[in-house]
């Protein structure tokens, strides 16, 4: 058994409009975990240190052993050093980052017991669903949907040029209250307004088309009901549409809003806060891309 490995997993963005827990985006920004055999411990630096757990409870050590059971070994003994960049409750994945980490990590260090379709299934069955953790594990736009017990996964191309820009509101958006106030029913117009959006998104980002992707990131699923608990959201994704920006949805289950752009990156950036400022929400804006590149591991 390998010493020590350092795993590092991106940034997520799901939905990305109108896909409901099958679309998903790695971005550019990473949680680092360090695990050491040998050793026990856990600390946690950066983001979320004076709040997540440093123990069994945390999700990084809970994903580890899950990971151990599946691979019918037992869990070592081990310290977990995690370094947080992804910001926590805004719908940026950092839950499955941190699931993706720990599976990923057990895994390396019991000799790679663990294919990367069991990967993504204890991260599934983790998180409820696979959308963050697809994109967390193979990086780029994926998309993911579930044949029965299995879960099909497809790389959606994304063009160079195209960068992501952020505002992240300074107030959390637990990810069940976003749930608890989703329909249980929708109409039959919805469901084809959906469709029609994610078919031309992914086609749009393949064929380099930027130009569709205001119309194409539009929702009528999750957004709408999800603006009765994050008032600002039209606002600040109209701003940055006005700005320049090709398209703007609530990153998962938010409160962040997310803006595809190709240039004016800053101004997208000010125009957005000022939006929300004005609405009485602040917040940090953060210019990154997405990346190619899901999870890695270092030795």
């Amino acid at each position: 058994m390998a010493r020590s490995v350092t795993v590092q997993a991106p940034a997520t963005s799901a939905n990305m409009g109108p896909g409901f827990d099958c679309l998903g985006i790695a971005l550019d920004i990473w949680n680092t975990v360090r695990v050491d055999t040998g050793a026990t411990g856990f600390e946690i630096r950066g983001l979320g240190r004076d709040e997540l757990p440093t123990g069994p409870g945390n999700l990084v050590a809970r994903s580890f052993r899950l990971a151990c059971e599946e691979a019918g070994q037992p869990a070592p003994d081990v310290r977990f050093t995690c370094t947080n960049e992804i910001p926590l409750g805004r719908g940026l994945g950092s839950s499955s980052a941190a699931a993706v980490a720990g599976i990923v990590a057990a895994n390396e260090l019991l000799g790679r017991p663990l294919d990367d379709a069991r990967v993504l299934a204890i991260a599934a069955r983790i998180e409820g669903h696979a959308d963050n953790s697809a994109a967390a594990l193979y990086g780029g736009c994926q998309v993911v949907v579930h044949d029965g017990d299995s879960l099909i996964t497809s790389t959606v191309s994304i063009p160079e040029r195209l960068s992501a820009v952020l505002f992240v509101p300074d107030m959390p958006m637990p990810t069940a209250e976003a749930r608890s106030v989703l329909p249980t029913d929708i109409s039959v117009q919805d469901a084809v307004f959906n469709m029609g959006r994610v078919g031309l998104l992914v086609n749009a980002l393949a064929t380099g088309d930027l130009d569709q992707l205001a119309v194409a990131t539009q929702d009528r699923l999750h957004q709408p009901p999800r603006q009765t608990i994050f008032h600002p959201m039209k606002v600040i994704m109209r701003a940055a549409l006005d700005a320049g920006a090709h398209g703007a949805f609530l990153s998962g289950a938010g409160s962040t809003i997310l803006a595809l752009s190709s240039a004016r990156e800053m101004t997208i950036g000010y125009e957005m806060a000022e939006a929300a400022s004005k609405a009485g929400v602040d917040g940090d804006v953060i210019v990154t891309k997405p990346t190619a590149g899901g999870v890695r591991v270092r030795g």
